[in-house]
């Protein structure tokens, strides 16, 4: 029993290990490093200025205001994969986040999420994680929990609302 908990234990390590590895380029143009999110409590929530679910923007900001001095760090990562829907380019996509939804939470560079082309985060959180947790984004503002140890903890899906009661407790018994 005890070699097997070392087992899970030390797989959780090296994929954590996997996590913090990932280096990314922010909306800014500047190289965002996942390394720099180690002992934070990371939502990631792939976004879109023109989808249904745009006004979570909204409410990823008040989770991100409320929670980030405890440690959570909200990623915005922008993607045109979904319909079209985000058909601006780094710099309208964060102008319009930040017009419309006074965002200040990082942002990516947008690029795809899924299919064979899709950014390395996203390899890693739709192939090298828990079998449960795996397969493609199906849609914008999909969500990705990951601990302060860099674990993917949930997946959560686009319908469900930022401030819901259900993100909140998961988020909570993280930080």
């Amino acid at each position: 029993m005890r070699s097997l908990l070392f087992l899970v234990l030390l797989m959780s390590e090296a994929i954590a290990s996997d996590f913090y590895s990932i280096k990314d380029k922010g909306i800014d143009g500047k190289e965002f490093s996942m390394d720099s999110l180690k002992g934070k409590v990371v939502l990631i929530v792939n976004i879109a200025s023109q989808c249904g679910y745009t006004p979570q923007l909204e409410n990823l900001e008040s989770l991100h205001k409320k929670y980030k001095e405890k440690g959570l760090v909200i990623l915005g990562v922008p993607t045109n994969d979904f319909g079209g829907q985000t058909p601006q380019d780094d710099k309208g996509m964060q102008e319009f986040c930040q017009k419309n939804y006074n965002v200040t939470f990082p942002l990516l560079s947008k690029k795809t999420v899924q299919g064979k082309e899709k950014r390395a985060l996203y390899k890693f959180l739709t192939e090298q994680t828990p079998k449960n947790l795996q397969g493609e984004v199906g849609w914008n503002f999909e969500k990705f929990l990951i601990s302060k140890k860099g674990v993917v903890i949930t997946r959560m899906r686009s319908s469900l609302d930022p401030l819901d009661k259900e993100m909140l407790n998961k988020i909570e018994a993280q930080l």
